[in-house]
């Protein structure tokens, strides 16, 4: 009705008898409407009761909406401090200013209020109180457009004051202004393009009753229900006009400039509210207009800028009614959307690979198979949600496009010829291509939530490997089948643990209720159905995977004594068959998993395993005991015999104690053998040495865990010192494979008999102790210097071979990675001496990519250890380079040289490992310099004083820590360095003794920089956040002079070092005060404008039509003074016309079509496409 289109706010009784507020100061706010009091007495503003939330937002609006009807100015002046206020400024907008200032005049008097002291606003503020604030904020903006839609916002004063306000705001150059004000606009527009939706829908309903109206007969016309109509029609229609100007004022005078601010925030928060446009009233807003701007953002540097974009388009493709809009916007960016599935942000690859499955699932031609394969590999990403996700678009693509027909006729049909049949062998078929082979685990995780129905159908999955195939059903390979049961074994995983594989995630979590259940009710029925069928296939696939069903699937609960039977006689045979040791752990740990207390089937499990092993014993003895006697004589057959039973029982070592059966006697009588006879093959040595290494950790496990006597501490302690003997002889055997074994093992009986052992109130264990001396200490080392720290094939042979031979390359990085880390950790743990790591620690920069992390992290333990000690030996390390190039080069060395300059790289990457608190290593690096000085001047020159001492060059290294040094241990360092110049090397200025000026110099230097305060010395978001009205930079404390000053500076943690913020690379964070104006002359800025237009008009789909974000903002033309004027004759929003209207059947010009794009008068030239 038309009443309804003019209806008038209610009015809140709270208003009733107020007394007039004109006169009372405009630093005071009104709540409510009406003065209120708070504990101090001082009336509570508008942004107070926003902040605190206590007052329904509708009362709060209602009463505002009174005072506005009483007196506009007083109301608004409101409204504007309300603003103010919410950008976190102190000042207040008093109603002189009001009614006699320009904005222009306004905002600069507001932004010289700012507090210097913080950059914080209440948008930014943390806290649960700043982030209601923000929803109340919004909130507050929303309501208010919706009280007043229905007549003050047509009134011409109120919603023009308040849209010139924020655009004036938005193109401040305080960041809390532009933030704020750009939230509010965006909110304002959302509200106002509701408000368009409802007149769009009022007007359709006006139209359909006048032309019902005007459809009857004459006689029974009612003329003044049509006049009514359309007099109501053309207000409607007027109003309509009205909203089309504030929103075009809202759009071109704030989002098109701020939706490529220099702040990520802001430039989010206008991409998130176009999306919502966008979705809220799409016959307006979803046109390529205005998708180009959410198109363009996809390539922002900000990750938080792209999520938003993602979101926003997911919203518009959830809606398939949506797609026909959506189609050149797909056509046209889909390659970039794809392409973010591998972004370096996960939250912002989570969402593209969702937004690529959504468009997956509106039209599947929208892909191409290209684009599918982009998304289908992550399903092995390391990162879970990643991964997840594109489990989900997997499944859309491959698992959910069976015939429906089909799937009907096959629902009441179970195993392989369910509907679940070809999808199983689609997946097995897809993971075979895949070519990733090892990792199925991954593949199921990452189905795990979308495929589950599929993946836990293991009576599917039994049937295709037990029966023969159906008639015209195609046979399975053996290739197919492998990957099969490596996918069954996976899911029984699964289900079974609940919990991701290894390097999802960052460990096991708790499970729920819900969960739990699941995971109970999963085991179950994986223990019914595998009961039956695990003997049947064992017996048919006795490879690897068959048997680790058993030790993977957590199937111990075999309590039918008929089928327990069955399967220990299949294990037996498969132990027995094979000697694959993947194979021998998995029957190994299946026993041991059977023999667990907690099951009334133990005892039966382990008679089995006991005679199991007693067959093997008794055939190694004599195997052995033949081997001997034939010594060199022996043939193939005798070394298989030792080395298949050897394999068999170190296998079950592993798992199970076998000490009563005395392995360690022959093991090492084979051992003995080798080395002084050396014709034992590798193969056994190496099995020889893994199994007395379990023998003695199992004799250590009783120890520990009884009350041992000192017999049987001596013998432990004799088995392992002759084992440990062997192990350091087995270190030159010519056998790589055997010296390899060895170190790895002297290592691990190192670490486990050091002094650790006897901590937790085991001093009984002190015989125990062993404690390497310097031979094998040093033996240790050279084997590492041997094998690991080896020169690597150049990168291009690397990258020729092919891929089994790039696979034995990484495999061989692999082994020599824990070789290195084995050694380490002697050193880390203090059994080997910390000078040892000198020489892995000057490979830091050589050996970067392969061992970077490892001597990385070993450098910070051996700190965390003792830093003066651990600085002896970085300066070792650094002596020992410099020794090597002098050998190599001669005493007189080329100071530009490629050698030297990286041995100075790997001083200063040393030097950055001290950190900036320089208290703390303040002894440390003192004592580096002493022996670094000393070392320089070990030797005299032989041609007598007036030359350099031959390793003086060593001063340049030197010098790379004097950044280190704090101010009064320079001085006392350099007089330390004068005790070894005579007075001739102070004179002396040749190039040869640069060194020395160099290093003098970075000790005497410097003063002003350790006197650098915190404001001055880091880029403070305190000191860099607000700009003083008249362009002086921030207060900052006055500079101590003198060692007074600087010690007080110091203890505060606030002193930082200048070399140390040269040497470290990164970009300098944007002020968050910026000007977003540049000063140019009218000239330059027309030329640049008009270059600027010309590129943008290529079109929105032309290739090249992404922007470049700068680290700058642009700016609108300046300063709106009156919405109206400055916007008269450029509306550039034109709303749809209603579906029943014809007087509107043609829209007016877009002017954000792609022939008249963004006008941008900041003279930047930045192009658009």
């Amino acid at each position: 009705s038309l009443q309804s289109a003019t209806k008038k706010p209610r009015k809140s009784p709270a208003d009733k008898g107020r007394t007039d507020t004109g006169a009372r100061g405009a630093s005071r706010g009104r709540a409510n409407g009406h003065p209120q009091q708070n504990g101090e007495g001082d009336p509570v503003t508008l942004f107070e009761v926003v902040k605190l939330g206590k007052s329904a937002m509708q009362s709060v609006v209602d009463d505002w909406i009174e005072s506005y009807k009483q007196d506009r100015d007083i109301a608004l002046l409101d409204l504007i401090n309300f603003f103010i206020q919410c950008s976190g400024c102190r000042g207040t907008v008093r109603i002189e200013m009001f009614r006699n200032m320009q904005n222009a005049e306004i905002i600069r008097k507001m932004t010289e209020e700012f507090d210097e002291d913080s950059g914080d606003y209440p948008l930014t503020m943390p806290g649960p109180q700043w982030k209601k604030f923000r929803s109340n904020f919004c909130e507050f903006i929303g309501v208010l457009i919706r009280q007043c839609q229905y007549s003050i916002i047509y009134d011409e004063y109120m919603m023009d004051t308040v849209i010139s306000l924020l655009t004036g705001l938005s193109d401040s150059q305080v960041r809390a202004f532009r933030h704020t004000s750009t939230l509010a606009a965006m909110k304002l527009m959302t509200a106002l393009v509701n408000v368009a939706l409802n007149l769009s829908i009022h007007q359709d309903n006006t139209q359909r009753q006048y032309e019902a109206e005007r459809n009857k007969m004459i006689g029974k016309r009612a003329n003044e229900r049509l006049e009514l109509l359309l007099q109501k029609r053309k207000e409607l229609q007027e109003n309509q006009d009205e909203i089309e100007n504030m929103m075009n004022s809202i759009f071109k005078g704030i989002f098109v400039h701020r939706y490529r601010d220099a702040i990520a925030e802001i430039r989010a928060v206008c991409i998130e509210e176009i999306g919502v446009w966008m979705k809220m009233y799409s016959d307006a807003f979803l046109n390529d207009s205005y998708l180009k701007y959410v198109g363009w953002t996809l390539h922002d540097r900000q990750g938080e800028v792209r999520l938003k974009c993602l979101k926003a388009l997911q919203s518009l493709y959830t809606n398939r009614e949506l797609f026909p809009k959506l189609e050149l916007f797909t056509n046209r960016f889909k390659d970039r959307i794809v392409s973010m599935t591998l972004d370096k942000e996960y939250d912002v690859a989570v969402e593209a690979i969702r937004l690529v499955t959504l468009i997956l699932h509106g039209s599947e031609e929208a892909l191409s198979n290209e684009d599918c394969e982009n998304v289908y590999h992550l399903v092995y990403s390391a990162h879970r949600p990643v991964a997840v996700a594109a489990g989900e678009f997997l499944h859309k693509k491959l698992f959910s496009r069976h015939d429906p027909q089909a799937e009907e006729a096959l629902a009441k049909r179970r195993g392989r010829n369910s509907p679940n049949g070809n999808l199983i062998r689609m997946l097995v078929l897809f993971f075979l291509e895949s070519e990733l082979h090892e990792h199925a685990a991954y593949l199921v995780d990452s189905l795990w939530e979308s495929s589950q129905e599929l993946l836990k159908d293991w009576e599917c999955m039994t049937e295709l490997l037990l029966e023969e195939p159906v008639q015209g059903e195609e046979v399975m390979s053996d290739r197919q089948e492998s990957a099969l049961i490596e996918l069954l074994v996976c899911t029984i995983r699964q289900a079974a643990e609940a919990h991701p594989p290894v390097g999802r995630g960052t460990g096991k979590r708790v499970l729920t209720a819900k969960e739990r259940k699941t995971q109970i009710d999963d085991r179950n029925k994986l223990t019914e159905h595998f009961i039956i069928a695990l003997p049947m296939l064992l017996s048919k696939v006795q490879a690897l995977l068959g048997v680790t069903v058993l030790a993977r699937g957590q199937l111990s609960f075999f309590c039918a004594l008929q089928h327990l039977d069955a399967l220990l006689k299949q294990i037996k045979f498969v132990v027995e068959k094979h000697v694959e040791s993947d194979v021998l752990e998995a029957c190994s740990k299946t026993y041991s998993i059977l023999c667990s207390e907690e099951y009334t089937i133990q005892n039966r499990v382990d008679i089995a395993h006991s005679q199991l092993i007693d067959e093997f014993v008794d055939r190694f003895n004599h195997s052995v005991e033949d081997l001997l006697q034939e010594g060199e004589e022996a043939d193939d057959d005798d070394i298989y015999n030792v080395l298949s039973t050897l394999k068999r029982l170190t296998s079950f070592h592993n798992a199970h104690d076998l000490t009563k059966w005395d392995l360690f006697s022959n093991c090492y009588r084979l051992l003995r053998t080798g080395i002084e006879h050396g014709a034992m093959p590798e193969q056994i040595v190496v099995q020889a040495l893994q199994c007395s290494h379990y023998s003695i950790l199992w004799q250590l496990v009783k120890i520990t865990e009884g009350s041992p006597s000192k017999e049987d501490l001596l013998v432990l302690r004799k088995t392992v010192k002759s084992f440990l003997a062997v192990c350091q002889q087995c270190l030159s055997n010519v056998n790589t494979p055997v010296k390899e074994q060895a170190f790895m093992l002297l290592c691990d009986l190192l670490m486990i008999f050091s002094h650790q052992l006897m901590t937790g109130g085991r001093e009984g264990l002190q015989p125990l102790v062993f404690n390497p001396d310097s031979g094998l200490q040093s033996e240790l080392l050279s084997f590492v210097m041997d094998h690991v720290f080896i020169d690597q094939d150049d990168e291009n042979q690397s990258m020729e071979g092919d891929e089994e031979d790039e696979a034995n390359k990484i495999e061989a990085l692999h082994k020599r990675r824990n070789l290195l880390a084995a050694f380490s950790k002697l050193i880390i743990y203090d059994i080997v001496d910390m000078h040892a790591a000198a020489d892995i620690f000057k490979h830091y920069m050589k050996y970067y990519n392969d061992y970077g992390d490892i001597i990385k992290e070993t450098l910070s333990k051996t700190r965390q250890i003792d830093k003066i000690q651990c600085a002896k030996t970085l300066i070792l390390s650094l002596q020992q380079l410099f020794n090597e190039l002098v050998q190599e080069q001669g005493p007189n060395l080329d100071r530009t040289s490629a050698h030297v300059s990286g041995i100075k790289e790997l001083a200063r990457r040393f030097a950055l490992t001290f950190g900036l608190d320089q208290i703390k290593t303040r002894e440390a690096v003192a004592t580096l310099h002493k022996d670094g000085i000393e070392f320089a001047f070990k030797y005299q020159n032989q041609k007598g004083q007036d030359y350099p001492p031959p390793n003086l060059a060593f001063l340049e290294v030197l010098s790379e820590f004097s950044s280190k040094l704090l101010r009064q241990d320079k001085k006392t360092v350099h007089t330390y360095l004068e005790k070894f110049l005579t007075e001739q090397m102070m004179e002396r200025r040749e190039d040869v003794w640069l060194p020395l000026i160099s290093y003098r110099n970075s000790l005497v230097t410097g003063g002003e920089d350790d006197r650098m305060s915190v404001n001055s010395g880091s880029s403070s978001s305190k000191a860099s956040s607000v700009r003083n009205k008249k362009g002086r930079p921030p207060l900052h404390k006055k500079r101590v002079e003198g060692w007074c000053g600087l010690r007080a500076l110091v203890l505060e943690g606030s002193w930082l070092n200048r070399s140390e913020n040269i040497h470290t690379p990164g970009t300098l964070q944007p002020p968050q005060l910026t000007s977003t104006v540049l000063r140019e002359n009218t000239r330059q800025m027309g030329e640049q404008i008009q270059e600027h237009e010309s590129e943008q008009g290529r079109g929105l789909m032309e290739d090249d039509a992404e922007p470049i974000f700068e680290d700058v903002m642009m700016s609108s033309r300046g300063q709106l003074e009156d919405m109206n004027e400055e916007f008269e004759d450029t509306m550039v929003i034109d709303l749809p016309p209603s579906r029943n209207r014809r007087e509107r059947a043609e829209l007016r010009p877009d002017f954000f079509d792609s022939a008249a794009i963004i006008e941008d008068d900041s003279g930047f030239g930045m192009p658009m496409f």
